[in-house]
């Protein structure tokens, strides 16, 4: 399989997917990816910097910052770099669309004791039906005179989405368009079985005394639990709602990633993957006038207009920053000097509806990162990003595939347009291949995560090397 598609043993493309696959299953929440990251980052040699503290930035060194806890934003320092020369960037996201527990998500339906959800971005929300569903994310806690910012995760299944029976329901399998605000309302448990063990809520009407009150009581215990608070500590939280069946590998022959959140974790995963194998021992750091740097950002799947987002001023004033100089167009000078690689999932095509592709544009499990193309400027991409990202496939052995959606569909769009905008940087927007985008189950390739790394680490590797070699200007 893979052996054919990229460079790499099956057994090292198996072993990349599996240390993907762990990352997965520890994030089920954007905060919980940025604590990972921030794990592998620490034990990778990079320091942590506080965006409020001034910086003492040195070549040949690795540092990363994070904003909300949801964004997190790592680069090494080229030991041959100047302020005015080059970043080589790979941007992703860390959020992927789910359900978020309202704030007052207290809910008594027909005798079930339910949490209140938003949906959140543009999920396949029939797909969340039927599943063992848990809750993960932030938690604020009043700590004495602090206030401090904690991570949950429950680790069973305690909620559910249920169908109506088809019975009830003819047409079930013709039409079924759950309405959102009052067929998607997960339950927690029954209302009679809470009074039982004890559980009350604030009778209808009646304000909530502190902010624990505003939510089911069995929910607000399970939290505290978790995180060994009192209910009156608890200030207010950042939930989403997860599938407690793990991302797996599978197929037959082991080839496929069976996952939540592959949009676009996978992207985050590789691109982090490969700055840290890049800025590694093997010298290359030393001999780069480039800073290496990736950005993961928060909020992409609701339009990125948030203060983590990629439409925020962060990019430009981490830049800046570390673009500081002897002169006052540094940044400026640093700019037409420096790529970006946007990286989010592609749409492989469709054994069973794929009539939906291009007819001369359908990018295939194995066959390599898809380069996404619109003549409408829906991705960043350009015929000199393009020849660059080439160059450096070329350089490692990783094979590129070009999509471009039909002219009777609507295309999506990514972080590359908006940073492309804002920086005025040369942007190609790329992304693995993979099926079922924004299903609470999606399903990639195992080799993806090989040929991503691959790619991301050359990229950082050689792109000074390739810039010094285009002449476009």
């Amino acid at each position: 399989m893979a052996q054919a598609t990229a460079a790499g043993t099956k057994e090292a493309i198996l072993s990349a997917a599996r240390k993907f696959v762990d990352f997965v299953n520890k994030c089920q929440s954007p905060f919980h990816v940025v604590e990972e990251c921030r794990t592998i980052l620490r034990a990778a040699g990079f320091s942590e910097l506080r965006e409020a503290d001034q910086w003492d930035i040195k070549p040949n060194n690795k540092y990363f910052v994070t904003r909300n806890q949801s964004t997190v934003v790592a680069f090494a320092v080229g030991g041959k770099y100047k302020p005015g020369n080059g970043f080589t960037i790979v941007g992703a996201h860390t959020d992927s669309p789910c359900l978020k527990v309202k704030p007052l998500s207290n809910k008594l339906k027909s005798g079930y004791q339910c949490v209140g959800v938003e949906c959140y971005g543009g999920g396949i929300w029939h797909t969340w039906f039927d599943r063992d569903l848990t809750v993960a994310g932030r938690v604020m806690v009043k700590n004495a005179d602090k206030i401090e910012h904690r991570l949950v995760r429950v680790d069973r299944p305690i909620l559910r989405v249920p169908n109506i029976a088809i019975h009830l329901m003819r047409d079930h399998n013709d039409k079924f368009g759950p309405n959102k605000e009052t067929n998607i309302v997960p339950v927690l448990s029954t209302a009679v079985q809470a009074q039982l063990e004890g559980y009350t809520s604030a009778k209808e009407g009646e304000e909530p005394k502190c902010q624990a009150d505003k939510h089911p009581p069995v929910l607000v215990t399970l939290l505290c639990k978790e995180l060994g608070i009192q209910p009156q500590d608890l200030l207010d939280f950042e939930l989403c709602l997860a599938d407690t069946q793990p991302a797996t590998i599978g197929g037959a022959l082991e080839e496929f990633l069976f996952s939540p959140r592959l949009d676009n974790l996978l992207s985050s995963y590789c691109a982090l993957q490969g700055l840290v194998e890049s800025s590694g021992d093997n010298g290359s750091l030393t001999s780069d006038p480039n800073i290496r740097l990736i950005a993961l950002y928060d909020n992409e799947e609701v339009g990125s207009e948030s203060a983590q987002g990629a439409a925020s001023m962060l990019t430009e004033h981490i830049l800046r920053r570390l673009s500081v100089g002897d002169r006052a167009t540094c940044f400026e000078e640093a700019v037409p000097k420096s790529f970006l690689l946007s990286a989010d999932q592609a749409h492989a095509v469709h054994p069973n509806y794929s009539e939906k592709h291009e007819d001369n544009h359908r990018p295939m499990l194995h066959k390599g990162i898809v380069i996404k193309f619109n003549a409408n400027q829906r991705y960043a991409t350009t015929a000199v990003s393009t020849s660059i990202l080439r160059e450096v496939g070329t350089r490692a052995n990783v094979p590129l595939q070009d999509f471009v959606v039909r002219n009777d569909s609507p295309c999506g769009s990514t972080i590359g347009p908006i940073l492309s905008a804002k920086l005025g940087m040369k942007t190609v927007d790329i992304g693995a291949p993979q099926l079922s985008m924004h299903s609470i189950r999606e399903m990639g390739c195992t080799s993806s995560v090989h040929q991503s790394i691959a790619l991301y680490k050359t990229y950082f590797q050689e792109y000074p090397s390739i810039y010094n070699n285009v002449n476009v200007e």
